[in-house]
C-alpha cells in the first residue's frame, strides 16, 4: 500500500548553539544552528531523496521561526509541527572537546519540544508512513511522553516500521533510572535499533559488546541491532549474524555533532530500499559501509542539519577509500 510518507519523526527540534571563533575581546562566538537528533535523521533521508515528516514543538519565537524555515528549506513537511505560545524554543549550547567530542549545556526547564501533547499529533503523518522514527528525549517529561507513546501505537497500528534511537543526554532525565526504563519501552517498541557503545554498556550492564547485544535479543524483538563505535566503525545483529564495519577516519574532522543520526539516516535508507528483511552478512556490511562513510563526511562540516552529504559524496569516499 502507497505512504505518503517514507519516514516520520518525532522529538526535539532546537537550536544548537556551536563555537565559531573567538572574538576580539577573547569570548567565545556562537553560531546558533537549527539542531536536534530526530531532525538530522529526516535531513539525510531527505538528502537522499525520501519524503520525511516531522512532529514536534518549537516555540512562537525568532529561534522557532528559523527552524521551522530551515525544515521547509529542506524540504521535510512541517504539517505536524506545533508552535507554543508561552513556552520558549528548547536551546542546547554545545562545547567541542578536543577530538571532536561534545558536552551539552540545554535551557529546557521547561522547553517548547517536551510540551507536544497527544491531542496536537497529526494522525494522517503517522498513518501514512513507512518507517516511523524517534528517541528518547520525548520521553522526558510529560505531556510529550504520552504523545510519543501514542505516536508509536498509531503509527504500529498502520504497519510502519518502528526505529529507535536512546540519544541518552544524561542531564535531561530527573534520574537514570527513569531514562532506563522510558528507553525500555522503546526498545519494546522498535523493529530497528540504533545504539551507541556507551549507551549499550549502561544500559545492560555488559562490556562485551556481544554479550550486551545477546542481552538485548534476549529480552527484545529487534529484528536489527546497529551498534555504533565511534572511531572503531560499527556493528550490525541480526539474528545469529554480527557484521563489523571498519571507520572512514578523517584528518578533517572538526566535530561528531549529527554523525550518529546521519549513520541512523543511512540505515533506514537501506531498509527503504530492500524492505526489512533477513539480510545476509554482504547486505549487512554493504549497509554499514554506506552508513560509516556518510557519517564520516559530517564531522568535517558544522552543523548537521543543512549539511549533510549526498549520494555521489558518499559513493566517492567509498570508492576511493576500497
Amino acid at each position: 500500500m502507497y505512504k505518503t510518507f517514507d519516514v516520520v519523526a518525532l522529538g526535539e527540534l532546537l537550536i544548537d548553539f556551536t563555537e565559531n571563533g573567538t572574538s576580539k575581546q577573547g569570548n567565545p562566538i556562537l553560531e546558533a544552528n537549527p539542531g536536534g537528533a530526530p531532525c538530522n535523521v529526516l535531513a539525510m533521508l531527505k538528502r537522499l531523496g525520501y519524503q520525511a515528516g516531522f512532529l514536534g514543538k518549537v516555540g512562537r519565537d525568532m529561534f522557532g521561526m528559523q527552524l521551522e524555515n530551515a525544515l521547509q528549506e529542506i524540504g521535510i513537511c512541517t504539517e505536524g509541527l506545533v508552535k507554543d505560545e508561552k513556552i520558549h524554543t528548547t536551546l542546547a549550547f554545545v562545547h567541542t572537546l578536543q577530538g571532536g567530542e561534545r558536552d551539552f549545556s540545554f535551557y529546557r526547564n521547561p522547553g517548547a519540544d517536551m510540551m507536544l501533547s497527544e491531542s496536537e499529533l497529526d494522525t494522517n503523518m503517522l498513518g501514512n508512513c513507512r518507517i516511523f522514527h524517534f528517541g528518547s528525549l520525548s520521553m522526558t517529561d510529560e505531556p510529550c511522553c504520552s504523545a510519543t507513546k501514542k505516536a508509536v501505537e498509531i503509527a504500529k497500528t498502520n504497519g510502519a516500521v518502528i526505529s529507535f534511537d536512546p540519544n541518552l543526554r544524561e542531564p535531561l532525565w530527573k534520574s537514570l533510572d527513569e531514562a532506563k526504563e522510558q528507553i525500555d519501552y522503546g526498545m519494546s517498541q522498535c523493529d530497528i535499533l540504533k545504539i551507541s557503545d556507551n549507551e549499550i554498556k549502561w544500559f545492560t550492564g555488559e562490556q562485551d559488546y556481544d554479550k550486551a547485544v545477546a542481552y538485548l535479543q534476549s529480552r527484545y524483538s529487534i529484528r536489527l541491532i546497529l551498534l555504533s563505535l565511534g572511531r572503531d566503525g560499527s556493528r550490525a545483529y541480526m539474528g545469529e549474524k554480527r557484521v563489523q564495519a571498519a571507520p572512514f577516519l578523517q584528518e578533517r574532522t572538526i566535530e561528531t555533532t549529527g554523525a550518529g543520526d546521519t549513520f541512523c539516516a543511512c540505515v533506514l535508507h537501506y531498509v527503504l530500499e530492500h524492505g526489512l528483511l533477513e539480510y545476509s552478512e554482504e547486505q549487512l556490511r554493504e549497509m554499514l559501509v554506506f552508513a560509516n562513510a556518510a557519517a564520516s563526511i559530517i564531522t568535517t562540516r558544522k552543523g548537521a542539519l543543512r549539511v549533510m552529504p549526498d549520494r555521489n559524496e558518499i559513493d566517492r569516499l567509498i570508492k576511493n577509500e576500497i
